[in-house]
């Protein structure tokens, strides 16, 4: 008890982590977006990417990129950078009044393109590219972004990967039904607020799971000596109160098209007056599960395998939460050498299957 009334005390002491360490370069710009390319720590001529296929990341469009890079010990691109990945990510920065106007097809469609293409072009340009193929992994609304993205343009994608990816929204749990009640007037919303502001949209999270404050504030008081611990818990916390505003006109669209009309599934979604069709992506995918995921249910993740065309197409299922299972010490060496594994497999430059360890193989 001394203990932890001592660790209790060192808390108001304790400054806020440092965030998004891992170095990276700006390669693009647009509006308030950018692309991030992470380089090497070392710099030396041994540490280029060893593998051929650059890594596109796409985080949820209303969080902060870092989630992904969250602290040395605990950051996936660290990782894979460490693994001889050429990563890169999309920051969707933070959105201003002037992009209320900003629609679905202009991020889905021709950000995401433009992010694709500028990083397969960097790294075609140094010689050992992949010809213009990218592995697109979504996180999130970004995996259901780069899901949608994947199927308007499947000839750009090396290999797939929806991580907690929402696909099918009949399936999508209690969110999906307070928002398809007639008292929530997505268009009043718009209209009223412009861009949808991250309190609200936080607020309707945290009622996902009322008592989870509690739960963290229990933990907190049991493990306040556990430097490692709070290193982590506070870094969380960081990230999961650092969010971003919903451009009002894509806000609009992805509430009225995927969450009421579940038209991802049902095959009635256009991007940029195109139809979506799930079974034009041929490339292999990769559908990655969580057990105890309040935010994106398995089952609304996991159907994405029944409905593409591809002929490699696998799922991990695993133990823990949205946000923990991503960035947890158990992710690094659970997910996160599985993720390695399957880009190592469909590298371009790979002439040979890689084994995948714990991946289930959905192909006929």
């Amino acid at each position: 008890m001394i203990e932890r009334l001592l660790g209790l005390t060192r808390l108001a002491r304790r400054t806020p982590p440092a965030v998004g360490l891992t170095p990276a370069d700006v390669v693009h710009r647009e509006n308030k977006w950018r692309l991030l390319r992470y380089r090497p720590t070392g710099g030396g001529p041994g540490d280029a990417p060893r593998h051929r296929t650059p890594v596109l990341l796409v985080p949820s469009l209303i969080n902060r990129h870092y989630v992904l890079d969250l602290t040395p010990g605990k950051s996936f691109v660290e990782a894979m950078v460490a693994r001889g990945h050429d990563v890169f990510i999309i920051d969707w920065g933070t959105p201003a009044a002037e992009d209320r106007f900003v629609d679905f097809d202009e991020i889905c469609d021709r950000y995401i393109g433009r992010a694709v293409r500028v990083a397969a072009r960097v790294r075609d340009r140094e010689g050992d590219g992949s010809g213009g193929k990218v592995h697109l992994l979504g996180y999130c609304l970004g995996g259901t972004l780069a899901v949608i993205h994947a199927a308007a343009h499947p000839e750009r994608i090396a290999s797939l990967v929806a991580l907690a990816a929402p696909i099918d929204f009949d399936e999508a749990g209690i969110m999906a039904r307070w928002v398809r009640t007639k008292s929530f007037d997505v268009g009043a919303l718009v209209d009223a607020m412009g861009n949808v502001p991250w309190p609200l949209m936080q607020a309707a999270f945290h009622l996902l799971r009322p008592t989870l404050p509690l739960t963290k504030a229990v933990s907190l008081v049991e493990r306040a000596w556990d430097d490692e611990f709070l290193d982590g818990f506070f870094a969380v916390e960081r990230w999961s109160n650092d969010n971003v505003s919903f451009p009002g006109a894509c806000y609009r669209r992805y509430i009225e098209a995927l969450y009421r009309d579940n038209a991802l599934v049902t095959g009635r979604l256009s991007l940029a007056g195109q139809p979506v069709r799930l079974q034009r992506i041929t490339c292999p995918t990769l559908a990655v599960t969580f057990e105890g995921d309040h935010i994106v249910p398995e089952a609304s993740g996991r159907v994405l395998l029944d409905l593409v065309g591809s002929a490699d197409k696998r799922s991990i299922r695993l133990r823990g939460g949205h946000v923990g299972a991503v960035v947890s010490r158990k992710a690094a060496t659970t997910l996160w050498p599985q993720l390695s594994a399957w880009w190592i497999e469909h590298d371009c430059a790979n002439d040979g299957p890689a084994h995948l360890p714990g991946a289930a193989n959905d192909s006929p």
